[in-house]
């Protein structure tokens, strides 16, 4: 075991699933280097940490998780980084915990940094694992979201990326597979961040990777693709599952306590208290004032550019249902 690791385990767990430390809080984008570095959570799964900032030239768009587990049968990722390059990178940082293969990628949504490293994974020989739902999302937003990328992170950054779908989607809403005797469940429950988007559960190790239903430390977003409702009837699929060590598609990994202050609570006082609203006429703008001020989350970062338009973005989904 490399000597820099950073180690969680179940013993100890209490004392790293906590808020960052206030220096890391204070710098809250992070160089490629550091987010390679792998954090243990048990002893078969690893995260790397993505910076809590939007995407950079510093963090090379890998400002969400991506995740992999050892098993004896070869290494497990969850998701696959931003581009062709950044997989490489995430290959090299594996490879220093294990000399085990990468066998499998699976992907867990259809936003760029959680798969548009896939092509880099395909030609090492690792199985792409998605359900047919998120690769259809994911061919019909690649090619603008690989765009994108180039735009903000460099030519140079994106070279040899592609958006490579999994070549055999599973046609289902779960998919229960067992690698090297770890297991696997890829769970559909609702729409959530985008259409098609999935949670992992490893019930042997009482871990989920949620994707972009939960974060920590920073607001939860609400796209113009959003689904409010879907986002929440994941979490509460989330807390039947009841996990040790949650994963969220952004922030750090942390425990179900956590996961509620930061994603669940405001899940549910934004999807009902925007609901009453529209019940009694109240207005797009006047919704938006009442609920403008929500101190208990003032912690997150950026509130204060986020959390209006999630009022506002939900208020004009709920009105459409």
């Amino acid at each position: 075991m490399h000597p820099s690791f950073r180690w969680v385990r179940s013993s100890i767990l209490a004392t790293v699933l906590v808020a960052p430390s206030a220096a890391l809080q204070a710098d809250t984008d992070r160089a490629i280097e550091d987010i390679l570095q792998p954090v243990q959570l048990t002893e078969n799964v690893y995260y790397f940490y993505g910076s809590i900032e939007g995407r950079t030239p510093v963090n090379l768009g890998m400002n969400n998780n991506v995740g992999f587990v050892v098993t004896d049968a070869g290494v497990v990722m969850i998701d696959s980084g931003p581009g062709h390059k950044v997989a490489e990178r995430i290959a090299q940082a594996i490879a220093a915990v294990t000399d085990q293969p990468i066998t499998h990628v699976i992907n867990l949504g259809s936003q760029d940094h959680r798969w548009l490293g896939n092509g880099w994974f395909l030609e090492h020989g690792a199985e792409i694992v998605a359900l047919q739902r998120t690769t259809d999302t994911q061919a019909q937003y690649g090619a603008s979201h690989l765009a994108r990328s180039i735009r903000t992170l460099g030519e140079e950054t994106m070279a040899g990326t592609e958006p490579v779908t999994a070549p055999s989607p599973i046609d289902a809403d779960e998919h229960r597979m067992e690698i090297g005797g770890v297991e696997f469940e890829l769970l559909y429950v609702a729409d959530s961040h985008f259409k098609g988007d999935t949670m992992l559960h490893l019930p042997g190790e009482s871990v989920v990777f949620t994707g972009d239903f939960v974060y920590t430390e920073r607001m939860i977003g609400i796209q113009p693709e959003s689904d409010p409702l879907g986002k929440l009837a994941n979490f509460r699929k989330l807390e039947e599952l009841n996990p040790k060590i949650v994963v969220p598609g952004h922030g750090a990994a942390t425990d179900m306590a956590t996961a509620q202050r930061d994603t669940g609570d405001y899940l549910e006082l934004l999807t009902s208290e925007i609901s009453a609203g529209i019940e009694n006429w109240e207005t797009l703008d006047e919704t938006v004032e009442r609920l403008a001020d929500l101190p208990q989350f003032r912690h997150l970062l950026h509130y204060d550019s986020w959390h209006r338009m999630n009022v506002n973005r939900t208020y004009l989904f709920l009105e459409a249902q």
